[in-house]
């Protein structure tokens, strides 16, 4: 079995990608995002957290995190969001898929993808780069035209905000991945 390492830097700032188990689009329901919103800020109160960036697409979630100066453990709190976020979704619409007997025996039902990917940003260019691939994610997986289309976003906050320009995104036509930000 693979060993999983993760860094756990007290106060750090982590870009994590949530997938829903087989890609299943169970975030393109109403329902589902205002479970995600009410779980996220309720975990966000008991275990302080800030939300730097998120975009919710139908089957995976980014975003970017800040944990407070003295904890290091967003694991627990993806843990905590998941849970909840679970037994609320299965209440309101039931099981998605049949269980495999692995998850049966785990007793994990199919909504997440067991683990989650994370990185720790390292810098402010770090920063920029996936503050910016946030909000682009729609775009670049063809659901809208244009980033500022794309309502469960945090993009919205930052037009308001001045940090972006409302048509920022138009025109980009290469890779999103390969943009460098820095000035």
């Amino acid at each position: 079995m693979p060993e999983y390492r993760r860094m756990h830097n007290q106060g750090a700032t982590v870009f994590i990608t949530l997938v829903t188990y087989g890609r299943s689009p169970i975030l393109a329901k109403n329902e589902a995002r205002q479970i995600l919103r009410d779980v996220w800020r309720l975990v966000s109160k008991r275990r302080p957290f800030r939300t730097d960036a998120i975009c919710v697409l139908p089957d995976h979630i980014h975003t970017m995190i800040t944990l407070p100066v003295n904890d290091s453990n967003y694991s627990m709190r993806i843990r905590e969001i998941k849970r909840l976020f679970t037994m609320n979704y299965l209440r309101i619409f039931g099981e998605e898929e049949q269980r495999n007997p692995s998850r049966i025996h785990k007793k994990e039902a199919t909504i997440w993808q067991r683990r989650f990917w994370e990185h720790t940003i390292r810098d402010e260019r770090d920063y920029r780069n996936h503050f910016h691939y946030i909000h682009y994610n729609p775009l670049r997986h063809g659901l809208v035209k244009n980033v500022c289309d794309w309502s469960w976003s945090s993009f919205h906050r930052y037009v308001k905000l001045g940090v972006y320009d409302s048509d920022w995104g138009q025109g980009l036509d290469v890779d999103i991945d390969r943009i460098d930000y820095g000035e």
